[in-house]
């Protein structure tokens, strides 16, 4: 039977056998394998058993599923023994097989181990949205912090074409009137 086991320090251990065919993982415990930490998110990727391959399916997370540090954009098989990123957390597929667990991953030989993960406190958004020196500069422009409420848009454009409009209705007719008394001499 496939099973999922974290790696990280602090969730060593920590695993979900796959046993339907499909298993959402994600932070918030409405998933069907619940890991409560800040770098996955709410509801992060689909693990699908399709024949004998494990499909990974991101759900457009926020940071990232990546097999064996190939980032999935759709969906990708993950095959026994390698190693799976959801954020900042990483879990390895054992099917259960004997010398599996010892056998490293074909991209991972090569690359030099990196250092082990602390456990995150808080929500942790990596490589995207919004800077401390974004945020203390305050909003960006759409704003009136004078006042403290926002300001009405002034939409000249709907405006115009409603003009427009109006004037286009009222040629039109006019000239279906001047049809109509050409038809009638």
């Amino acid at each position: 039977m496939a099973k999922l086991v974290v790696l990280n320090e602090g969730l060593t251990g920590q695993s979900y056998e796959l046993k339907v065919e499909r298993t959402t993982v994600g932070r918030v415990e409405d998933n069907a394998f619940h890991i409560p930490q800040a770098s996955i998110s709410s509801h992060h990727c689909e693990i699908w058993l399709r024949g004998n391959d494990v499909v990974v399916k991101d759900l457009n997370s926020t940071n990232g599923t990546f097999v064996n540090g190939q980032q999935v954009t759709t969906e990708a098989v993950l095959k026994p023994g390698q190693t799976l990123r959801l954020g900042q957390v990483e879990l390895r597929l054992d099917t259960g097989a004997p010398g599996e667990a010892a056998a490293p991953a074909p991209a991972a030989s090569a690359a030099p181990k990196p250092p082990p993960k602390r456990p995150l406190e808080s929500t942790m958004v990596i490589s995207k949205g919004v800077s401390l020196e974004q945020l203390e500069q305050g909003p960006q422009g759409g704003f009136d912090t004078t006042k403290g409420v926002f300001t009405k848009k002034k939409n000249s454009a709907s405006r115009y074409f409603i003009w427009v409009g109006v004037a286009f209705v009222v040629i039109l007719i006019l000239a279906l009137w001047y049809a109509y008394s050409l038809l009638k001499k």
